[in-house]
């Protein structure tokens, strides 16, 4: 199993309704892409300011195998919502971090 954590910085402007939005989007994978066992998102509520660096909000995604991240990171729909993601977030692409275990 494999699990896709993303830390993001959002832009100051983006408000949580923008926020549940998006992750209403990436929940709804889902129910497109067999083999997602589950999605959730949280707050960082990390009191070490200076190392989370902006970084205060995040998902994951758990995958049954290598080849259903795989075919996450390929879905044209997963992008589309990443684009959109990335567009609200502080410095663009700069505002993610992505991290993936193995579970």
């Amino acid at each position: 199993m494999i699990r896709h954590l993303v830390h993001l910085r959002f832009a100051a402007d983006v408000t949580a309704a923008d926020k549940a939005a998006l992750y209403a989007r990436l929940a709804g994978l889902s129910g497109h892409i067999e083999g997602i066992l589950d999605f959730q998102h949280r707050e960082n509520i990390s009191v070490e300011t200076p190392l989370v660096r902006g970084f205060l909000d995040m998902f994951w995604f758990d995958f049954s195998a290598v080849a259903v991240r795989d075919a996450y990171l390929e879905d044209a729909t997963h992008q589309a919502i990443g684009a959109d993601i990335v567009a609200r977030l502080d410095g663009g692409a700069d505002g993610v971090f992505v991290c993936d275990i193995a579970l």
